[in-house]
């Protein structure tokens, strides 16, 4: 899946662009801090449901939030 090998980076730009914590961003999509934390460092991946609450929380398309487009 080399759509997902720049997750962690994406993830993490998005959220430092949004000016909001690790803590912050786990608090809203309902997941705990580490699991949050794990996503950004690539060690696990969202659930689909995570995904979709990411992409509404950052306001973009699941493509973009998986690299397959442009932000």
């Amino acid at each position: 899946m080399k759509e997902l090998a720049n997750l962690s980076i994406i993830l993490k730009e998005l959220r430092v662009s949004h000016k909001y914590t690790q803590k912050y961003v786990a608090e809203r999509i309902g997941v705990k801090y580490q699991s949050y934390q794990a996503y950004e460092l690539g060690i696990t991946i969202p659930t689909l449901i995570n995904f979709i609450k990411l992409s509404d929380l950052y306001e973009v398309s699941l493509d973009s939030l998986i690299g397959r487009d442009n932000i």
